[in-house]
């Protein structure tokens, strides 16, 4: 059961879930994805709660009256997500770089806007839009990034909505799905093992990002191979060009005689 605390500790997911229910969880999608600052919240792991706090073991893992409407959170959920990413969007081509034109603190790092475009630039639009959803951080700073480096709101919004389902639904089925196999093994202790498993669920989301590394470096590899037999082919030519060159302007070298 889910112990009496003086505090709530908004980085905790399940005292999130417990506190502010669904509701809460909506927020905390919006705020994560469309405030710069919402970063630090906890959307992968209280996605993956949120799902068990639907399932039919909720209340015996979180107490009482906790139960979660699935469908709520399967279609309110991403509803956020997609708002919350729209606004970040709308800033960043609104406002622009002049958004980022501030010192590092503990909210805010440039590296984090750094990181974002690097993935945009990497995959293309498309591709970062939907596989920033799996990367905490990235996935907070990726929208105004789109909005300032010029994505079409149009293409923003197709891709944004494809994220936001793949994320939100198939972390939160994921917990569901999983939640009576988790109370049978560990009863309500599941805060002790919600890291590994998040973890885990992370690792997986981001092989496409891996796979796409590799490809990517591979390609490259096969480019810098193309090139250089280019190159060579290239210089062999030029040494080919200038001995011809060199043999006209020297007629001994064709058995020609020197006329006086």
């Amino acid at each position: 059961m889910i112990s009496e605390n003086v505090a709530l500790n908004p980085l905790d997911p399940k005292d999130l879930i417990h506190t502010f229910g669904m509701i809460g969880v909506w927020a905390i999608l919006f705020a994560e994805t469309g405030l710069l600052v919402g970063f630090f919240f906890p959307g992968d792991s209280l996605l993956f709660l949120a799902g068990v706090a639907a399932s039919p073991v909720a209340d015996a893992i979180f107490g009482d009256g906790t139960r979660l409407s699935l469908a709520g959170l399967m279609i309110g959920g991403p509803i956020c997500a997609i708002a919350g990413a729209q606004l970040g969007h709308w800033l960043g081509a609104r406002y622009g770089r002049r958004m980022f034109d501030k010192p590092n603190s503990r909210l805010f790092k440039r590296e984090y806007v750094a990181k974002a475009e690097y993935y945009f630039q990497k995959f293309g639009p498309a591709k970062a839009v939907v596989l920033a959803r799996f990367i905490p951080i990235v996935r907070t700073f990726l929208n105004p990034v789109a909005g300032v480096l010029g994505m079409p709101a149009r293409q923003f919004f197709v891709w944004n909505v494809v994220g936001a389902v793949l994320w939100v639904d198939g972390i939160l089925l994921i917990g569901y799905l999983l939640a009576r196999q988790i109370y049978d093994a560990i009863g309500d202790k599941i805060d002790r093992y919600i890291l590994p498993v998040v973890a885990l669920i992370i690792l997986i989301s981001v092989l496409p990002i891996f796979f796409e590394f590799l490809r990517d470096r591979r390609a490259r590899k096969r480019g810098e191979a193309v090139a250089v037999i280019a190159a060579a082919t290239a210089a062999g030519a030029v040494d080919a060009a200038r001995d011809a060159l060199d043999g006209d302007d020297n007629p001994h070298g064709h058995g020609g005689q020197h006329r006086h």
